[in-house]
């Protein structure tokens, strides 16, 4: 195929001339090259060509910068990030060619499994850096051409808006009195996905069949598990950037059933809650939206994790809970949140797995800037001071034991300014290391401004910082 070319030409290809109302100059519309019968021509993007707008120049080379950009492992073909550019220089025109007329075949995905809370693992399924690519030259497209269709309730997935955002819409919602909700989970929802059905939703909006079909054969593509390979007649792989809009477009036609129904609900990608004002309404909803997920979705809703209910009564939406003072709805952690919280600085601070302490420090840093970044809407303070409180105790075990004898122990207390009769009597103690930390003189030697002056932030220091008026 011949290489695309500056723009030589003023005949346009796909593009009615007749009654513009627009300018009939082509400033300010983005246009793209193609070859047309051995001429080049103009080709504006529509609906019935976005072929030619996925494979331009332009969106390519934003699709090449994003996955060197996202970096990650290769894919079945062991090839890295750092080999794309030089692989496509040699084979880009190979590449798009073969794409456009419809000969190329994707490699199927490697997979990778990570564990989840439960205990179970999550699947994901990573293509190679060259699909990868393409995955996100047709992301980029369709998320121009979709999002604007997405419901204003929907929040995962899409640019300037995040789970706090999602957050914030339920806690809005709970205070104009919606308190009770269906907190919906879908089982196993990218492993599920219809395939048929969702290419049948596509091909209401996307009239240019070579697209669809190249969609097609990526959800087709396979899995390779270890040596073996395995079909993949449903689901949408995570771990590609397609898989991100391809969700979306298929969840939004729940979406905008909800919508037809006048209820009122809140969706950050697989996850939703739906609101209402009653015990009975939340009930009846529930019902009636399994049947319409499992009969016109083909999707299987989790009926031992979906839950029915008043708000403040545990549920949980993406880590937080939620309960109603004063007619106003605050914000917490949840206590599955918690509890993983815990275990997690436990870990980090355990007195013998062989960390060093600038391993440490590190960790622990970037751990807690993390979970107090995400849960800065938290209202609960108490429970992060009870959390600090507890972790600077663990803090103090792991440094006691680190100093090991006597002598040591003696030593560094009396740096640490306590007087040599107490420090000479708590270094020849025989208490356990737990004891020991929750005694006043290691509280005294090492104090909350001590441990901070050595590195050791809290959860307490960082949601001051997040919350400085």
């Amino acid at each position: 195929m011949k290489r695309r070319m500056q723009k030589t030409t003023t005949k346009t290809v796909g593009c009615p001339q007749e009654d513009r109302t627009e300018s009939e100059n082509n400033e300010g519309v983005q246009i793209f090259m193609w070859i047309s019968e051995n001429s080049l021509v103009t080709v504006q993007p529509t609906l019935g060509n976005l072929l030619e707008w996925m494979m331009s120049p332009e969106n390519l080379t934003k699709a090449i910068k994003q996955v060197r950009k996202n970096k990650g492992a290769g894919g079945v073909d062991g090839m890295d990030v750092e080999a794309l550019l030089p692989y496509l220089q040699n084979h880009q025109d190979e590449l798009i060619e073969s794409i456009m007329e419809g000969t190329y075949r994707p490699n199927p995905v490697r997979r990778v499994e990570i564990p989840k809370d439960n205990g179970k693992k999550r699947q994901l399924g990573i293509p190679t850096v060259v699909d990868r690519v393409i995955q996100q030259a047709i992301s980029q497209v369709l998320t121009t051409i979709y999002d604007p269709k997405f419901s204003e309730s929907s929040y995962g997935f899409r640019q300037h808006r995040s789970a706090h955002d999602a957050v914030r819409k339920v806690k809005e919602l709970v205070t104009r009195g919606h308190k009770y909700s269906v907190d919906l989970d879908l089982e196993k929802f990218f492993d599920t996905v219809n395939h048929s059905k969702l290419l049948e939703v596509m091909s209401r909006t996307i009239k240019d069949g070579r697209v669809v079909s190249l969609i097609s054969r990526y959800l087709n593509a396979g899995v390779m598990k270890g040596r073996k390979y395995e079909e993949s007649t449903k689901g949408v792989p995570q771990g590609g950037p397609l898989s991100p809009i391809l969700s979306n477009i298929m969840l939004n036609e729940l979406d905008e059933e909800l919508e037809r129904r006048g209820h009122e609900f809140v969706r950050y990608a697989d996850d939703r809650m739906i609101l209402c004002g009653s015990k009975r309404g939340a009930e009846r909803i529930c019902e009636s939206i399994t049947k319409y997920i499992e009969c016109k979705l083909y999707l299987k809703v989790n009926r031992e994790k979906t839950q029915t209910g008043k708000i403040n009564k545990g549920i949980k939406y993406l880590g937080y809970q939620f309960h109603v003072k004063d007619g106003i709805c605050r914000l917490g952690v949840h206590a599955k949140t918690q509890k993983k919280l815990k275990s997690k600085i436990k870990e980090l601070t355990m007195r013998s797995n062989g960390v060093s302490f600038s391993k440490r420090k590190r960790s622990i840093k970037a751990y807690m800037r993390g979970w107090m970044e995400y849960y800065k809407e938290t209202e609960l303070i108490s429970f992060m001071v009870r959390i600090d409180s507890w972790y600077r105790r663990r803090l103090r075990m792991c440094i006691w034991k680190s100093w090991k004898k006597p002598i040591t122990r003696f030593r560094n207390l009396i740096k640490c300014g306590i007087k040599k009769s107490i420090a000479r009597s708590c270094a020849n103690a025989r208490q356990g290391f737990w004891r020991m930390a929750g005694g006043m003189v290691l509280h005294k030697a090492m104090s909350n401004e001590n441990l901070r002056k050595a590195g050791y932030p809290c959860l307490m220091d960082y949601y001051s910082l997040l919350h400085v008026e």
